[in-house]
């Protein structure tokens, strides 16, 4: 079955707010880049600035000319401002992500704004990017810096490469 996203069951409910989640298209570029950012830097060791993640090619290409051919994504939505992002992209063997597992391999990235986590956001946006990208591909990558992150359900670790953690989920 495929993945809408203005089916009612795609939402989350917490204390004060119903999430809701639609599909990330060319106008979420700005906000793709600031979850980009979020992602960067997560740990309050690490501050990196927009203009700094930009002018890096490892991190820029995970949402340079957003969208491209293959691209797709999931944007968590509260009180209707976005929260939230979980894209995926397919990169070539000549310019894999920190994920990289193969070319046919999409590798999923996903952020949420700072004073939502630890309210499922996260968790929420995994699932429905899995949900979404299901007519697409039969697999999906993430990397994880080690620091505090547990494996996320039902994906599976191939390999550590510094602090940086590469996993694999099976998807339809």
């Amino acid at each position: 079955m495929a993945w809408h996203a203005s089916d009612p069951h795609n939402a989350v409910v917490t204390r004060r707010s119903t999430i809701t989640f639609r599909s990330a298209g060319p106008d979420d570029a700005p906000f793709l880049a600031e979850m980009l950012l979020e992602a960067v830097n997560w740990h309050p060791e690490r501050r990196m600035s927009m203009t700094q993640v930009l002018a890096t090619p490892a991190l820029a290409h995970y949402v340079a000319g957003w969208p491209r051919p293959g691209d797709g994504g999931v944007i968590a939505v509260a009180s209707q401002r976005p929260i939230g992002a979980a894209w995926w992209r397919f990169f070539p063997e000549d310019d894999p992500g920190y994920g990289f597992v193969s070319a046919t391999v999409p590798e999923l990235s996903i952020a949420v704004v700072a004073h939502w986590r630890g309210r499922g956001v996260g968790r929420a946006l995994l699932r429905e990017a899995i949900a979404a990208a299901a007519d697409q591909c039969r697999q999906m990558s993430l990397s994880v810096e080690q620091r505090g992150r547990e494996r996320p359900a039902g994906w599976w670790g191939l390999g550590v490469a510094g602090s940086v953690a590469v996993r694999l989920a099976a998807i339809g």
